[in-house]
């Protein structure tokens, strides 16, 4: 969850910002601000994440008042004029939005925020990241939910790639833990030699198979393909399980 608040001086783009925050539900909105003074008293009373920030306001230039922050949230800046791009992207904003601001593109804008948020939390945690992603404890933690998030190896029942996300099912959980990496990615996660690929977008547990028929693997509720140029290995394997 990221808490944010919105810093403009007039109503109507408050108004449609708000409105835009309340549609995603990993945003959580502290407070709305005329102006960057009212700002400042909420930054110095609350713990903000990210700051939907107007530049062109009566007072101090939205710029100007990043420059002066000691503590910075992430920024994102909503105006009607470009001619501060260049400026903004010197401060080292997440990113730079022309009104009217359309649902997709302040969509796409607050994921960047949410990647950001995920990456300095992974580094401000290398200790924990480092002691439990070891083979041996037979665990690793991916970035999901907005959080790292353990996965108990042993758990794992299978494994879809999506491009450039994965879902990792567990019998744990009703729902997978879907996390951004490859599927290369977890596969290197994995030692023990229960798990195979069976599909360009499957890994599996075979200690976890309930049936096979047709080249189509049951594990639970699931069906899962299995590729020609695999199934002759997966065979194999399996008959000298016991």
């Amino acid at each position: 969850m990221l808490k944010c608040i919105i810093v403009d001086d007039e109503s109507l783009a408050r108004k449609l910002l708000e409105a835009n925050v309340k549609q995603l539900p990993f945003l959580d909105l502290v407070a709305t601000c005329k102006n960057p003074f009212e700002a400042m008293q909420i930054l110095q009373e609350n713990q903000v994440d990210l700051i939907f920030l107007d530049i062109q306001m009566p007072g101090m230039l939205g710029t100007k008042f990043l420059q002066g922050l000691i503590e910075k949230p992430m920024i994102i800046f909503v105006t009607a004029y470009d001619k501060y791009a260049v400026e903004s992207y010197e401060l080292d904003v997440i990113d730079y939005l022309m009104k009217p601001v359309s649902m997709e593109r302040f969509t796409k804008a607050c994921y960047k925020a949410v990647e950001e948020k995920q990456k300095k939390t992974a580094l401000s945690q290398p200790q924990i990241v480092n002691k439990t992603t070891t083979h041996e404890e037979g665990v690793f933690f991916v970035n999901a939910d907005y959080a790292l998030v353990k996965v108990v190896v042993e758990s794992i029942t299978h494994i879809e790639s999506m491009k450039d996300y994965v879902k990792i099912y567990t019998d744990k959980a009703s729902k997978p833990i879907i996390t951004k990496s490859t599927l290369k990615g977890i596969e290197e996660k994995l030692t023990s030699s229960k798990f195979m690929k069976v599909h360009k977008s499957f890994i599996i547990n075979l200690d976890k198979i309930e049936s096979i028929r047709s080249q189509v693997i049951s594990i639970g509720a699931h069906l899962i393909p299995v590729s020609d140029v695999n199934a002759e290995s997966l065979m194999s394997v399996l008959s000298q399980m016991k």
